[in-house]
């Protein structure tokens, strides 16, 4: 197995305290029996699934009434139902705060600085909430926002959960096809744009592109405008059926905000997955599972506590957005950004996270990477003594960030690697703060989370790589696929592989300390030979050699079999000789194997990537095989994708 390093990088102290020991006390009590460590307590948290989240409820004071049924037709996957009796509302349960600290903190790069206590959220809300039921919205209406990450737009989103709409957002970079690819599935009763965002010291007017998008929506919906630029007023006069923010809450003074008790099941979010290879699914989202799943990973996995102050780094088209909304139900102060993380230089959110004293910095393994790649050492330039946790996401997380970490940035840090994704809007495997951290791994499963690595034929896989699956049911299922009323589509996507089992599609496999190694999606696993390789395994060594920026791999068919291509963007001025190529497939061959070294290396000036950052191996794979690509606009810089081809290294 791998990941049997010696000693770990880091072991928490004083974890008697902890929210998932407080947890683990009480699960005692009520089960009668006896579970001394995190281990015993994830048997018990997947072997009485009912019981457990049951006691997540109590002990995170959920808001509602939960009902006398805890778990129906335990036995079915998909068909489970969680808390068949219970009703609750979301929003109540983020807005149980009203005092004047920090609700909010939002830094739009170096241009626009703000700042929300309760008090001001609860009054927004009330405002949005009056005005949105002024505009004929309700309980499982649509409400989409192509907006910034910035506290309007989490206010509009409780608002909309507040009387049971349904919330869906993307990122204002998205293009008009890329918007209406998702909104125009959901027939959204209200539209809600910013007059356009700044990003890497750019202005970028949306003007056009919502007019655009406005053209296209379904049912001409009413249009809201928020100024972000100063132009909300100019913007809104081009738009038919549109107002600014301003105008649309005018007529309301802030009284108590009404909250509507739905049931556990009911529509919260829809979210949308990448739309690189095919038109974007449309995910539904309960907000009772996405309630009480954030509030296990924020309080049991993540150790927070009311006061703190947790950043994501997110874009609002991103499920991590959705999970630090979440925050708020613990009592956090959300730290919010938009735009580059590199302006107006690369130390921009570490200057950030000393300026709100950040007690839990999210960000993705990208990242991480590229502060590494900078030359930026905050050991040396930021007091962050604040900051006890930093979790990364997005891809897997390479060995040689988990060391920068440690050496760079702080070296008493609980470093949480964590996987999951949009499907299930939330982690299955992640942090476990009473357990060391070990080199490239991740801690492992996330409670009531029955995960397990399979091998081809659906038998666990104690040893080597596999599919990552879930055995038992939890309440972030999906509700359904959007227009999938047989719930056919949802089926094939997560149950045709193993029936009655979530395949989620990584390719994973168990450590020697419990953990999990992601080696990338199995999708676009690599396999010359017949052998499997995850991408993330020659990504992890390649981009280790500071001349290489970052790395894509694919699998081409050649001869009767599958050659692995290595696509590397280089630093600039960096040019890719005879000499680095080898030292690149050296590399690869020691730190992996020589199975995993290419059969082709080549220099490309970009990689595309989507909005939320993630590389598009399938869609480079497809343009390599002279195949169609769908939905570019999925991509935050589609013009990328002519790179690759008819390349004539690939002929030969």
């Amino acid at each position: 197995m791998p990941g049997s390093d010696l000693q770990p990088l880091w072991t928490p102290r004083d974890i008697a305290g902890l929210p998932v020991v407080r947890f683990a006390r009480l699960a005692e009590a009520r089960s009668g029996r006896t579970l001394p460590d995190y281990d015993s307590l994830h048997a018990w948290s997947v072997a009485d699934p009912g019981a457990f989240w049951d006691l997540l409820w109590d002990f995170a004071c959920v808001i509602g009434e939960k009902g006398g049924v805890r778990l129906a037709d335990g036995d079915r996957m998909p068909g489970a139902r969680f808390f068949p009796e219970a009703r609750l509302n979301y929003a109540e349960n983020l807005l149980r705060r009203s005092d004047d600290g920090d609700a909010l903190v939002f830094r739009g790069e170096d241009r626009v600085e703000t700042r929300l206590s309760w008090r001001d959220l609860h009054d927004l809300v009330s405002r949005l909430q009056q005005a949105f039921r002024g505009l004929g919205i309700g309980a499982g209406d649509r409400v989409a926002g192509l907006m910034p990450n910035m506290p309007e737009t989490i206010a509009a989103t409780l608002a909309a959960a507040s009387i049971g709409a349904v919330w869906s957002s993307a990122s204002p970079d998205f293009g008009p096809r890329g918007a209406l690819d998702r909104f125009g599935q959901i027939a959204p009763k209200l539209f809600i744009a910013a007059d356009g965002y700044y990003y890497a010291g750019k202005t970028i007017d949306n003007g056009d592109k919502l007019a655009e998008i406005a053209a296209g929506l379904p049912g001409d919906p009413p249009i809201i405008i928020v100024p972000y630029l100063g132009r909300a007023a100019e913007t809104a006069a081009r738009l038919p059926n549109a107002r600014t923010l301003e105008a649309t809450l005018a007529p309301y003074d802030a009284r108590p905000v009404e909250f509507l008790r739905l049931p556990f099941s009911h529509p919260l979010f829809i979210l949308f997955s990448s739309g690189t290879t095919g038109m974007p699914k449309c995910i539904v989202h309960s907000a009772g599972g996405t309630l009480l799943q954030h509030l296990k990973e924020h309080q049991l996995q993540s150790s927070l506590v009311e006061g703190e102050r947790l950043f994501y780094f997110t874009t609002c088209g991103w499920m991590m957005w959705n999970w630090l909304v979440t925050g708020l139900a613990t009592g956090a102060t959300l730290l919010l950004y938009d735009g580059s993380p590199f302006h107006p230089g690369p130390s921009a959110l570490f200057d950030y996270a000393v300026a709100e004293r950040m007690n839990l910095f999210g960000t993705s393994a990208k990242y991480i990477d590229a502060v590494r790649k900078s030359g930026l050492r905050p050991i040396e330039s930021h007091d962050l003594g604040s900051v006890r946790m930093m979790l990364s996401t997005g891809s897997p997380l390479a060995p040689e960030s988990f060391d920068f970490v440690y050496d760079a940035i702080k070296a008493d840090l609980h470093l949480a690697s964590i996987s999951g994704g949009t499907d299930i809007v939330s982690c299955f495997v992640l942090g476990v703060p009473t357990k060391p951290v070990w080199r490239g791994e991740i801690q492992g499963p996330g409670l009531g989370m029955a995960v397990d690595v399979y091998d081809e034929g659906g038998e666990p896989l104690p040893q080597g790589k596999g599919e990552l699956v879930c055995t038992r049911p939890f309440p972030s299922m999906p509700v359904a696929f959007w227009d999938d009323a047989d719930g056919a589509r949802y089926r094939a996507a997560y149950f045709d592989r193993f029936p009655g089992i979530w395949c989620h599609g990584d390719f994973a496999e168990w450590t020697a300390h419990g953990g999990m190694i992601i080696h990338g999606r199995s999708d676009a696993t690599l396999n010359p030979g017949g052998v499997r390789i995850g991408t993330a395994e020659i990504y992890a060594q390649v981009e280790s050699i500071p001349e290489v920026v970052e790395a894509l791999a694919i699998g081409q068919d050649w001869d009767g079999d599958v050659r692995i291509v290595l696509f590397v963007r280089l630093k600039d001025g960096v040019a890719l000789d005879e000499a680095l190529v080898a030292r690149i497939r050296q590399v690869i061959r020691t730190g992996a194997s020589p199975r995993h070294v290419p059969a082709k290396i080549i220099a490309v000036a970009d990689i595309p990537r989507t909005k939320s950052n993630k590389i598009v191996e399938l869609a480079v794979r497809e343009i390599v095989h002279g195949r169609p690509i769908k939905n570019q606009e999925a991509l935050a810089n589609p013009e990328a994708l002519e790179l690759f081809r008819n390349l004539k290294e690939l002929r030969s």
